[in-house]
C-alpha cells in the first residue's frame, strides 16, 4: 500500500496516522532515514537510553551490600554448606 503526505516549506511531514499506527509511533518520538543508494528507509530511530535504567537500585533495600553476603546468602538459600573459612565469620 502508497501513502503520501505534502512536505511544508519547514520540511515537516505529516505522517499518515496508518503508517504511525503500523509503526507504533507516537508523538515526541524519533525518526531515523536511512538512505541506500537510491532508496529511502524511514523507521522508528533506535534507542540509545539504556532501557533497564529505570530498575537500577530497585532491589537495592532487599539485597546485602557485598558480593560476598550476596554468595553467602544465595548458598544459605539453597541450603548448602557454608564453607569452612566462612564459618568463623
Amino acid at each position: 500500500m502508497t501513502y503520501s503526505g505534502t512536505l511544508s516549506s519547514k520540511g515537516q511531514i505529516t505522517i499518515p496516522i496508518e503508517v504511525r499506527k503500523r509503526l507504533g509511533l507516537h508523538e515526541g518520538d524519533k525518526l531515523e532515514f536511512v538512505v541506500e543508494g537510491n532508496t529511502t528507509t524511514i523507521r522508528p530511530a533506535k534507542r540509545t537510553d539504556n532501557p533497564f535504567a529505570r530498575y537500577r537500585g530497585l532491589l537495592a533495600d532487599e539485597l546485602p551490600g557485598t558480593i560476598e553476603e550476596i554468595v553467602r546468602q544465595e548458598r544459605i538459600s539453597r541450603g548448602r554448606d557454608i564453607p569452612d573459612h566462612e564459618r568463623g565469620r
